[in-house]
């Protein structure tokens, strides 16, 4: 079997700076098919970027896709699945350094029978800097690890240079979301995003923020939050 453990960006990831994607990378060993997966059929969907990158993101996805949508940190997948079966004519790249994350989603692509997504195994800094601009729809960023202590907010997802990376991807009025069940993280990127010359924020009374969008999939993650009294917020930011 070839050997595609390059796809897995190391642990020294943690040594880049602010504005890298920081996050798991190893986990429990993988179940035999796993394994097989991540050998056979994760080659064929995930991005080159060590490449250019065509001039429209639509490329990289079967005849008649219209536009594409990237989720950074998709875990379990549940999200980015679902709006891949509800959206057939988008193209989603799911970003996702954690391999058992990987795994599990490659097994629901091939059980499913998607041919809609194409996915990054690494960090997601360096994958918007590869896009061409004005290329995504949209970005989400689902219950993103919040580093909770303070010589650890660097690593956090939400920074300027991010955020400037993602205008960048954005095609103009596309939308940045966010979903997070710890205030302080959603109090960061609220700061961060009000600050940020590109984006507004579209919440214009407390529901838009207390509850999910219409259509919204709640994950795993979410659904243990809730059970433990924990309230997520749900922000949405338009490019401008």
């Amino acid at each position: 079997m070839p050997d595609n453990r390059h796809m897995f960006p190391s642990d020294d990831a943690a040594a880049r700076p602010a504005g890298a994607f920081f996050g798991r990378r190893k986990g429990h060993k993988l179940r035999p098919h796993h394994a097989e997966l991540i050998e056979e059929l994760l080659p064929r969907l995930a991005l080159d970027i060590t490449s250019p990158p065509p001039e429209n993101l639509t490329a990289l996805f079967p005849a008649g896709t219209r536009t594409v949508r990237l989720e950074i940190g998709f875990g379990g997948g549940e999200h980015l699945l679902a709006e891949a079966e509800a959206f057939p004519d988008t193209g989603f790249i799911g970003c996702e350094p954690y391999v058992n994350g990987m795994a599990k989603i490659l097994a629901q692509i091939e059980a499913r029978g998607l041919i809609n997504i194409r996915l990054f195994a690494g960090d997601a800094a360096e994958l918007l800097a590869w896009m061409p601009p004005r290329s995504l729809a949209r970005i989400d960023l689902i219950h993103p690890d919040p580093w909770p202590k303070r010589r650890h907010w660097k690593r956090r997802f939400v920074q300027d240079a991010t955020i400037a990376a993602m205008a960048r991807a954005l095609v103009p009025h596309g939308e940045f979301r966010f979903v997070c069940d710890i205030d302080d993280y959603t109090a960061w990127t609220l700061w961060h995003m009000q600050h940020a010359a590109d984006f507004i924020w579209l919440a214009e009374r407390a529901d838009d923020w207390r509850k999910p969008w219409s259509g919204y999939t709640m994950t795993r993650y979410g659904a243990k939050a809730t059970r433990e009294g924990r309230k997520a917020s749900y922000l949405r930011f338009q490019r401008i």
